[in-house]
């Protein structure tokens, strides 16, 4: 299971608490993150933070910190939607074009990156589509409450 760190950002009467998780990139991981030029792309276009809302019958204060965790089968599968299925596209794509240039009696290795192309594209946007329904039904859920963190008065 992946977990994260979500603050609580409201919590409704109605059995659903709304929490802020902070995005991490890689590159806040690596010593030469001041001196890499990907580092400054990734701080300035990467969003800061995701908003979402849990299903949960607890109460939660403001600010509370919570575990969140989400099984590694959701990632899997997003991940093989969104890589694993255009490269697939690709080469269906690059095969029909193939035959279909054979058929016709024109150039071939046109026909093939041309459908290869095509096919990749199409798979691609088939698999982003399926990946964003995925994800919309995959519900993290609440593994424990962290309590509200500690403010240090100056």
């Amino acid at each position: 299971m992946m977990e994260e760190i979500a603050r609580v950002v409201a919590n409704g009467n109605s059995g659903w608490v709304v929490v802020e998780v902070e995005m991490k990139s890689a590159c806040n991981h690596c010593d030469t993150s001041e001196s890499c030029g990907t580092s400054a792309v990734s701080k300035a276009f990467s969003p800061k933070v995701q908003r979402f809302s849990i299903q949960s019958d607890q109460q939660f204060v403001k600010g509370e910190r919570l575990k969140l965790g989400l099984p590694e089968s959701v990632i899997l599968k997003a991940a093989t939607l969104v890589y694993i299925l255009p490269l697939l596209g690709f080469f269906i794509g690059a095969l029909l074009g193939n035959l279909s240039a054979n058929l016709a009696d024109v150039n071939s290795d046109l026909c093939a990156i041309s459908g290869g192309i095509l096919g990749g594209f199409l798979f691609w946007k088939l698999g982003k589509k399926a990946a964003k329904k995925l994800e919309e039904q995959a519900q993290p859920i609440i593994i424990k409450s962290l309590g509200k963190p500690i403010e240090i008065a100056h």
